[in-house]
């Protein structure tokens, strides 16, 4: 894929950028890793005023950041303006509470025969992230943002179709203060991931995107004995029982389905709905999913722009095409709109059968899954048995149900009465095929750190 703006709505290509070369690519491999050096010794206080300032920056830049996350993908604003937002919380998290996530934790001396014993958070060095193009920013910044405050430097390799939003990244730290090179962007293909990888200045990798990108990342990581985290996506489940507010659970649906046009891992895709409100909640979800308006993600009254590239559309259109040949329902969308650009209708499917690619698979666009269930049991064997392990949802107002469902399901995070999200505050993460480790909070800022374990005897002349 080329390194360029392609405008989703029009199909327009509005800029093209050079790949670096490998004389470029080393160059900023090697100031990375001298910047490495020196940033890890900087202090915890005056991280946290560079992230700061960071943040004052970007909400500043909020306005034409957004444009251009609109421009390169086709979010809309609004969605790309919240996106933003998001950013510059979770720079003032990080700024307001790295110091006291990197501080030691004493152990007990004197069980250990010591005098003093601690565990010390240290920085690994160079970090590389290999990132999707969905949340461009967010899903950066939730890497850059802990990396930095850990005394991480970052070097990162984007997707090919948002080069400026990569780019802007690179100018943010840089206005913001931080040393030289502390964080970097690559605009290199995807084929030459590995090879960064396996250089020995680089300490570890985190990947967000596809299964096969993430073996690809895993394999090499695994042959050079370094640490990654992989978030790998999701077929996320959304579980309805009688006991919930139905057209409230229907409402969040929508939004779970379609957020980021769909095209969002801790989307929810798989719909599993008591047998005694299946009825309700169909008929509302289909509902509320008709009523979307489709169009310019520009515009303020739009609520579903187009999906980010074309391949993607067709992949969804293979998606519901073969659903449908498998004997599933189309209650409502399942159609491309008649236009130029890559939309596509907010489709609601039932009947879908193991046969058919999706049951197994995860739809990347606005297309929901729905099926009745007998049990909150049913529902639970049903969600376990797709191969993805993120996000759940699931909606009940009985205590046994939920404590059955956070027990029960195979998920790295469950949510009741709420659509799976990500924030700074709490760990973000998957299990299966859904990948390992975890990003934000105190646990993914540890993730690229080493837990050095300090033991200190008596004076050898005491």
């Amino acid at each position: 894929m080329a390194i360029a703006t392609t405008n989703p709505v029009t199909g327009e290509v509005l800029r093209e950028f050079d790949e670096l070369s490998p004389e470029q690519l080393e160059d900023k491999l090697r100031r990375a890793a001298d910047a490495a050096r020196s940033y890890r010794l900087t202090s915890h206080e005056q991280r946290a005023q560079w992230l700061g300032r960071a943040a004052d920056v970007l909400e500043r830049d909020t306005g034409t950041v957004a444009e251009l996350i609109t421009t390169e993908i086709g979010k809309t604003l609004r969605a790309a303006t919240e996106e933003v937002t998001k950013c510059v919380a979770g720079l003032r998290f990080y700024a307001k509470n790295g110091a006291r996530f990197l501080e030691r934790v004493q152990r007990d001396a004197a069980a250990v025969g010591a005098t003093d014993t601690y565990v010390t958070y240290q920085p690994l060095g160079v970090v590389l992230a290999v990132m999707p193009w969905n949340f461009p920013l967010w899903q950066a910044m939730r890497f850059a943002a802990p990396a930095l405050t850990a005394g991480n430097v970052g070097i990162l390799k984007h997707a090919s179709n948002v080069p400026q939003t990569a780019l802007y990244m690179e100018t943010l730290f840089r206005e913001a203060d931080f040393p030289a090179d502390v964080f970097q962007t690559l605009l290199i293909s995807s084929g030459r991931v590995a090879d960064v990888l396996r250089d020995d200045r680089v300490a570890a990798a985190t990947l967000t995107g596809s299964e096969p990108a993430g073996r690809s990342v895993a394999a090499v990581a695994g042959d050079q004995i370094k640490r990654v985290v992989l978030e790998l996506g999701g077929s996320d489940p959304f579980i309805v029982m009688p006991s919930t507010n139905v057209d409230r659970a229907a409402e969040v649906a929508v939004r779970a389905r379609t957020l980021n046009n769909g095209q969002s891992c801790v989307n929810a895709k798989r719909f599993f709905v008591h047998a005694d409100v299946y009825d309700a909640f169909l008929a509302a979800f289909v509902a509320k999913m008709g009523a979307l308006v489709v169009g310019d993600p520009m515009d303020a009254s739009t609520d579903v722009g187009p999906l980010a590239t074309e391949s993607g559309r067709s992949d969804v259109e293979a998606y519901v095409d073969d659903a449908v040949s498998h004997g599933a329902t189309v209650h409502v969308g399942g159609r491309r709109l008649d236009r130029p650009g890559w939309f596509y209708e907010p489709t609601v499917l039932t009947g879908v059968t193991s046969a058919a690619k999706m049951f197994a698979e995860e739809v990347f666009g606005p297309v929901a899954q729905v099926w009745p269930v007998q049990s909150l049991t049913e529902a639970i064997d049903l969600a376990n048995a797709h191969p993805y392990g993120l996000g759940s949802n699931l909606w009940t107002e009985d205590a046994s149900e939920r404590e059955t469902f956070i027990r029960d399901i195979q998920s790295g995070m469950a949510f009741v009465n709420g659509n799976t999200t990500s924030y700074p505050e709490i760990p973000f993460g998957g299990t299966k095929r859904s990948g390992y480790g975890r990003e934000m909070a105190d646990v993914g800022m540890r993730e690229f750190m080493n837990a050095k374990t300090v033991w200190i005897g008596a004076p050898a002349n005491g």
